[in-house]
């Protein structure tokens, strides 16, 4: 089966000479059809800037960019099967909803009574029957967003390029978007290339995440394989809490690895006998599901997540033995 979208050693430098800056550097990718994958990193690591040379609104300096096989690296953005969703949704105020949605297919010239007709059965599919005859103002974000999400896919576009879409919502609403959005994006089967900083949205919504810091792919892989595996350093401090182990203590817990990670979650406290480490707790923070203490265990502070059960065990000040299993101990290799 062909790639829905493939990235062939891909850069993007913006400016010139000595002042250039290079936000994407030689990236390699390829999106599977019908997957929903995630591009996960920081502020200016240079995933947005990769969406919007899939998109076509940004020229790479080099590489090629391919949809469904095709070389696209040149076309226009109206010229690929290709639609966004933005963060800010941009909506026409001074449209109706209907209008809005309908949008696309106005400018490709379909009779008003055919674009009307489709644009109330995206409205169904995101559960907005009843709000073509309002205006945008007199939605609420969340509904802003589906609307969106319906102009977004009224032209039927093979791969849907999604910028960081519920970052102006409230953690609740954002929840709920997560679960409607990769419930929409099993129905119809098309393509989602969704851009993130939030580690947890990317976990919970997406088959694959790749990884980015400094304009490169740090790691791709399901979210499993991310997190419980991560390569790097960086992408096991970036993806959840990681107790990042160096020099003598990672060599005496990782078989010899220079670097290694260990999970606060992994971790348990218990009886002397067959701790691994032991150590004072320094603090404790109250999560809900959760408490999260810091015990000093001479050479560094390790994080332990305890259920809420446990936390009379673990008060500042207490000594704590820490025990794990040997699996719970990943090494890590050094950024590429």
């Amino acid at each position: 089966m062909t790639a829905a979208v493939t990235l062939d050693a891909v850069s993007c430098e913006f400016g010139a000479g000595a002042g250039a800056v290079r936000a994407v550097d030689r990236v390699d990718l390829t999106i599977e059809a019908g997957e929903f994958f995630t591009l996960l990193g920081p502020s200016g690591s240079g995933k947005t800037t990769c969406l919007r040379m899939i998109g076509g609104f940004t020229l790479p300096t080099t590489g090629r960019v391919l949809i469904d096989g095709r070389d696209v690296t040149l076309l226009p953005p109206y010229a690929r099967p290709v639609n966004t969703v933005f963060q800010d949704y941009a909506l026409f105020p001074h449209m109706c909803i209907r209008d809005n949605v309908a949008y696309g297919l106005m400018v490709r010239g379909v009779a008003k009574s055919e674009r009307y007709a489709k644009a109330a059965r995206m409205l169904e599919l995101v559960r907005l029957p009843e709000v073509g005859d309002r205006r945008p103002a007199q939605l609420s974000g969340g509904q802003r967003q589906r609307v969106a999400l319906a102009r977004a896919l009224i032209n039927e576009p093979r791969v849907l390029l999604l910028d960081e879409p519920l970052g102006a919502l409230d953690l609740k609403l954002r929840e709920q978007m997560q679960s409607e959005l990769k419930a929409l994006q099993r129905k119809l089967g098309i393509t989602f290339l969704f851009i993130t900083h939030d580690q947890h949205e990317a976990l919970s919504m997406s088959d694959r995440i790749g990884v980015f810091h400094d304009g490169r792919l740090e790691q791709v892989g399901s979210p499993q394989q991310v997190y419980d595996s991560p390569r790097t350093r960086f992408v096991a401090e970036f993806v959840g809490a990681a107790n990042v182990l160096d020099g003598e203590a990672a060599r005496a817990l990782a078989a010899g690895a220079p670097c290694a990670m260990l999970r606060p979650e992994r971790v348990c406290v218990g009886e002397p006998q067959g701790a691994r480490l032991s150590g004072t707790v320094v603090d404790a923070q109250y999560f809900g599901a959760f408490y999260r203490i810091r015990a000093d265990v001479g050479a560094t502070l390790l994080s332990v997540d305890l259920p809420p059960a446990d936390a009379p065990r673990a008060r500042p000040g207490q000594r704590v033995h820490l025990h794990w299993n040997a699996d719970a101990v990943h090494a890590l290799q050094e950024a590429p």
